[in-house]
């Protein structure tokens, strides 16, 4: 398969007007203007008509992440993949497929339980991202190919996840790292696997294992062009008394300086910039000892 970028997000939220004020007045996004008045929240943030939908529900959780394909060809293809693998998935209705603004799509789950769909036929609506808080733009590539970020998913079957995404779904590897959180040495820790897809983002993907998360993510990552966006973004976050799950800092594999907040949802998102952007066709995938250069002091209560 030739997955392209991480597309969407769809989020379940208890109560969606949060993630509107939070999304327009903390993140910069802004409120998507031809998306539906229907009680959901879609936020935009450059030519697509939207990047997250947050819909009404019993709990607050990432619900799904949405994946983007080349084309129609390959998204047959997939699915010719999926049935020889005996991996189920559902096709999405006319209705879905219209809320997303996508030509086809179908829905599945990852070994994990994790849902995902697969999507080819992106609309572009080209209208204006206005940025409520003065962004110029955020780093989503040529009429955003490179995704609007990363997502880090929680797996209570690491092996057997990271085969799926790798074996089945054709995504890459870029690093790997593998965390102790004692000096028992009996603490088996836990493996973390950064991925990444056909565009130049250093990871779109990373799987982290996690027994026992019950929003669905760990976190989702935004990532702006100007490190001063960066500082703006803590300083809306300190007035809104939004707690910071981990301080500022760089991380050693993809160089993104950034820091992390807590989502209305429960999960962190990652407010970045200065990712690095690969070339796959020189690359050998890492193993990384060390999450971080300097700074990212993680707030474990």
């Amino acid at each position: 398969m030739d997955v392209r970028s991480l597309g969407y997000v769809w989020i379940e939220s208890t109560d969606p007007s949060t993630w509107l004020s939070y999304g327009t007045e903390v993140l910069g996004l802004m409120a998507a203007p031809g998306m539906p008045d229907d009680g959901n929240v879609y936020l935009k943030m450059d030519e697509r008509p939207y990047r997250f939908a947050v819909y009404k529900g019993e709990v607050d959780r990432l619900a799904l992440c949405g994946w983007e394909l080349k084309d129609e060809a390959d998204f047959e293809q997939a699915k010719t993949d999926l049935e020889a693998s005996a991996v189920n998935f559902d096709l999405l209705s006319a209705e879905e497929l219209q809320l997303r603004r996508v030509r086809a799509a179908i829905r599945l789950q990852d070994p994990s339980g994790n849902t995902l769909e697969l999507y080819w036929g992106a609309d572009l609506d080209y209208a204006k991202f206005v940025s409520p808080q003065g962004i110029d733009a955020f780093e989503t590539g040529f009429c955003g190919d490179m995704g609007f970020g990363h997502a880090v998913l929680p797996c209570a079957k690491l092996k057997e996840t990271y085969a799926f995404y790798k074996e089945l779904l054709g995504f890459g590897d870029t690093d790997r790292m593998h965390f102790k959180f004692t000096d028992d040495p009996k603490d088996p820790g836990q493996g973390l696997h950064f991925m990444h897809v056909n565009n130049p983002r250093h990871h779109s993907l990373a799987l982290y294992e996690d027994a026992n998360n019950p929003v669905g993510c760990v976190h989702l990552m935004l990532e702006v062009l100007d490190v001063d966006e960066v500082g703006y973004c803590m300083d809306r976050v300190a007035e809104k008394e939004i707690p910071i799950v981990s301080s500022l800092g760089r991380h050693t594999n993809d160089r993104m300086l950034s820091f992390y907040m807590a989502t209305p949802a429960g999960f962190a998102l990652e407010f970045g910039t200065g990712g690095l952007q690969m070339n796959w066709d020189e690359y050998t995938p890492t193993v990384s000892t060390l999450p971080s250069i300097w700074g990212h002091k993680f707030n474990q209560g």
